[in-house]
């Protein structure tokens, strides 16, 4: 436990007295690790921060799993002397000022894209065990739920759901569906969007007679508000009213921002975080139920997911969609044998994969990264880092994109800057 520990956070932490901490002395106990994404000039963050210290208190003092547990801050402070004054309000370590680098891979393998973000982690193999612990410092103060470990969608959906004409079902007639859990609200006009065109696509996929059903989880402000939202909608909903357990849905799938919809199989196992992106790429509907692909054409609609971690992007020469079939192809294999590796290991992707052709969004995107007007390209774009890789080289091959990919994931690369 303590050697991986030591490969994610490093040899030495720092308290707030710049107090070094041994990593190895400290992983021999630990069970959990809260990872805290934040920033000293964030108001957020500051606010948050305190209702952290006050849990970790508590649970230091309390708790009978108060050795099992640490915090490490991880900050994307620019100036040394206002991350050393936030220390100084923590009772927790964090990593060094200096060490961005393992900032940044902390900030990728754990797809933040917000702060404050605490992440709960297990300390011997560092996968995922809650995404949104800000909801655990919210909702369990006492820490009585430790270790927040996932349960079963069922077990946490558990109870009655609306329907929009008042009518009830239990939550076990989602049983053998295929389930979307909606996280939505009507204050948010791009929410407001997406609910019409999933509108479409729900009657599309029930009037084919798939086994489909969507859960509207809210986040509107107001009964009122909710109510008036809702009735837009032919699914099913939480009531507003029972905000643990949308708040315990929330903090299931670590949902850091909205509109959010969740495609979850018969068994109540995810398929996919990004319904969204494939109900707008597919209005009619036809992959449903949206399996992950291992390759994207680059779009209006999934450009998003260039945010969200390190993507591979080979830019061809090409201004219709079926042009991209060869590029993609070439690149297939590789993302395939990257996504199976992951499966295996049970991670999320390490790296996305797209195609871009020439279009309006891919001349948007060469912009902003200031790339050159090559076709073919071979780039990994890091937006949250500011870096990308280049690959310059006269014929793009699959063993070429093979080793790329090798050598960005063993850090052999070197970034340019966004």
């Amino acid at each position: 436990m303590s050697e991986f520990l030591v490969s994610l956070l490093g040899e030495r932490l720092v308290g707030a007295e710049q107090a070094e901490v041994d990593v190895q002395a400290l992983g021999g106990r630990l069970a959990l690790v809260g990872l805290y994404f934040g920033c000293s000039q964030n108001a957020p963050c500051r606010q948050f921060n305190a209702s952290l210290a006050e849990f970790y208190g508590r649970f230091k003092e309390a708790s009978e799993h108060r050795d099992r547990l640490e915090v490490v801050f991880v900050s994307s402070d620019q100036d040394q002397k206002h991350w050393q004054d936030f220390l100084q309000e923590m009772q927790w370590p964090a990593l060094p000022f200096k060490d961005r680098h393992k900032k940044m891979r902390l900030w990728n393998k754990y797809k933040v894209t917000s702060i404050p973000s605490l992440v709960f982690v297990d300390a011997a193999t560092g996968k995922v065990v809650c995404r949104n612990g800000l909801l655990v410092v919210r909702d369990d103060p006492k820490g009585l739920e430790f270790p927040w470990g996932p349960k079963p969608f069922a077990e946490v959906v558990a109870g009655p759901l609306l329907r929009n004409n008042r009518q009830t079902a239990d939550s076990s007639s989602l049983e053998g569906h295929y389930v979307g859990v909606y996280f939505s609200a009507h204050w948010c006009p791009p929410c407001r969007s997406l609910t019409r065109v999933l509108v479409e696509s729900y009657r599309a996929i029930k009037e084919s007679g798939q086994k489909f059903e969507i859960v509207f989880v809210s986040a509107d402000r107001s009964e009122e508000s909710f109510q008036q939202y809702f009735s837009e909608m032919p699914w099913l909903a939480v009531p507003y009213s029972d905000e643990a357990r949308r708040s315990r849905l929330n903090r299931l799938y670590g949902i850091q921002g909205i509109p959010t919809l969740i495609l979850l199989d018969a068994e109540g196992h995810m398929i996919t975080r990004q319904g969204r992106v494939e109900v707008l790429n597919d209005p009619e509907c036809r992959l449903f139920p949206w399996h992950p692909r291992p390759v994207l054409e680059l779009s209006e609609a999934n450009a998003v997911q260039l945010h969200e971690g390190p993507c591979l992007v080979l830019f061809v020469d090409a201004e219709e969609e079926g042009e991209l079939e060869p590029a993609k192809e070439l690149i297939q294999p590789v993302a395939e044998k990257l996504m199976a590796k992951s499966k295996a290991k049970d991670e999320e992707m390490p790296l996305l994969f797209f195609v871009a052709g020439e279009d309006d969004m891919t001349d948007s995107l060469r912009d902003y990264t200031n790339l050159p007007e090559a076709a073919p390209l071979l780039t990994i774009l890091d937006m949250s880092a500011r870096a990308k890789y280049v690959r310059d080289v006269e014929e793009i091959t699959q063993d070429v994109v093979d080793q790329f990919v090798s050598d960005f994931l063993a850090e052999k690369l070197k970034p340019e800057p966004i």
